[in-house]
């Protein structure tokens, strides 16, 4: 029985519900086996904390700097048992079809990811092996990017609302380097005052439809803390055309302009994505985020991560708030057991079956194929320990099954 839900899991197809796929990096033709892991969580093995993929020259270089085991090493063998290294590990060599990446076979497999990416089709054929029917993509380095040109009609986007919480003033940006007032200017859009800045707000969400954004994004825990208090407006106004306003105007600012996008999200039935857990960690924790659910209970709200390492407050939210969905990205990658075990309690303690759903959370596609096999692997183990432990019948996990990985997504954000 085990063996018949797992066999089920693994046919059923995917709506990736997030990705960070931009045309810079996932049709890059420059591709080499360390860019794959340069580009991937595997380098956050090497890196200091908090941190999130950044627009610097290792992302986005037009010129891969060439393979060699030396600079391989650090991911292989100083951090080998890491879970995103073995993650990205069992993609690639699922993928270029070998056993592991060694000492011994390194520059043959290196010879073949250089060959994969110079054929355009390469990352379609990967997605479409990985059987992800759909996927939404949050391209940080260009918040107003139509994904479907150049990446294609089966790609929608988020609109990451980052920049303009930081958009006191034109020079103002946020930690990807985005500013707020550029990008409203990219659409034709002149701000000379506060209520200038408001009213192009609501413009650009109600512009979100011809962009093929199907969701907000609020990454703003890589900013600042995630305590977002009511609106005061009057602070708020305090910071505009400040180069450097004070800390209570700017978070005022910040504050004053989450909530407008909050509530114009539910007006226009717009789902907020909201990034939680691991990030600035001493603001991150999920709770800090209740007051802003609590004030806009027309708003859906989809929380991110498992809010890594404070998944089981996430659930109590979760039970509590009806406005409240979780995507289980990312915290598989991150540690494999500890999902298991939140998953198993979320099944447990979701008030309906629709509240779960999954994406992969990555740069390029051999990690997103590593990323949703992988998923896929642990539901069905989960489901599995289900079924033998007598929770329920495989039509449940069966019915269970085909909405984390698929029917709830298609429901939430309105896919046909």
């Amino acid at each position: 029985m085990s063996e018949s839900i797992s066999q089920f899991v693994h046919a059923c197809e995917v709506i990736d519900v997030h990705e960070h796929h931009m045309p810079e990096i996932a049709l890059s033709r420059d591709v080499n086996l360390l860019k794959l892991f340069q580009q991937s969580y595997a380098a956050w093995t090497n890196n200091v904390l908090p941190s999130e993929p950044k627009a610097d020259s290792s992302m986005i270089s037009a010129v891969a700097e060439p393979t060699s085991w030396e600079a391989l090493a650090p991911f292989l063998e100083n951090s080998g048992s890491n879970a995103f290294v073995r993650n990205l590990v069992g993609g690639i060599a699922d993928l270029y079809g070998v056993d592991e990446i060694t000492r011994e076979n390194w520059e043959a497999v290196d010879a073949s990811v250089r060959l994969r990416h110079k054929d355009a089709k390469w990352p379609g054929q990967v997605i479409e092996r990985a059987a992800i029917k759909r996927i939404v993509t949050d391209p940080f380095l260009d918040p107003l990017l139509n994904p479907r040109p150049a990446l294609g009609e089966n790609y929608d986007a988020v609109l990451r609302i980052n920049a303009f919480a930081f958009g006191w003033h034109p020079e103002s940006h946020d930690h990807n380097g985005n500013s707020g007032h550029a990008l409203l200017r990219r659409l034709g859009m002149q701000v000379k005052t506060f209520d200038d800045y408001c009213a192009a707000i609501r413009e650009l969400v109600t512009g979100c439809a011809r962009r093929n954004q199907i969701a907000l994004k609020n990454a703003l825990a890589y900013d600042r803390n995630l305590s977002f208090d009511e609106p005061n407006e009057e602070l708020a106004r305090q910071a505009w055309g400040q180069m450097s306003p004070s800390p209570a105007a700017r978070k005022a600012f910040s504050d004053f302009v989450v909530d407008l996008f909050c509530q114009l999200a539910g007006e226009a039935d717009l789902p907020v994505q909201t990034h939680l857990g691991t990030a600035i960690i001493s603001g991150s924790h999920p709770l800090r985020i209740a007051g802003l659910i609590e004030r806009h209970p027309r708003t859906r709200f989809l929380l991110m991560h498992l809010a890594y390492p404070w998944s089981r407050d996430l659930l109590g939210m979760a039970f509590a708030y009806r406005n409240v969905w979780l995507d289980l990205c990312w915290s598989f990658l991150l540690s494999p057991s500890h999902f298991k075990l939140a998953l198993h309690e979320a099944i447990e303690v979701m008030p309906d079956d629709s509240r779960l759903m999954l994406g992969g959370d990555c740069l390029h596609v051999e990690e997103t194929f590593a990323a949703i096999q992988n998923a896929r692997q642990l539901v069905g183990e989960v489901l599995s320990e289900k079924i033998a432990g007598g929770y329920f019948r495989f039509r449940d996990a069966e019915r269970l099954a085909v909405r984390i990985l698929c029917k709830n997504a298609s429901e939430f954000f309105g896919l046909s």
